[in-house]
């Protein structure tokens, strides 16, 4: 096991510290998860953008998808259909 220091500033960490949170993570876990997705998929996990057509065209494609998906009324239904 190791040690990673690394220099943010205090509302960035606060703020990511909230999301977490609600997540029911710790910095330290949510950064392990983000460090095990960059090896899965040997690079960002995501893709940056600062672009606003980019962004929604992602959401809305996303959308799409959740909407082929069949709906369940019950959690046993759900895990009945991941077996």
């Amino acid at each position: 096991m190791t040690t990673l220091t690394v220099r943010i500033d205090e509302k960035i960490k606060a703020k990511a510290n909230k999301a977490f949170e609600k997540l029911g993570l710790d910095m330290s876990g949510a950064i392990k998860i983000f460090l095990n997705q960059v090896i899965k998929e040997d690079g960002l996990p995501f893709t940056p953008t600062n672009n606003d057509a980019v962004i929604k065209a992602r959401w809305d494609k996303q959308v799409a998808e959740a909407k082929k998906r069949p709906g369940f009324k019950t959690a046993h239904e759900a895990l009945k259909d991941l077996l």
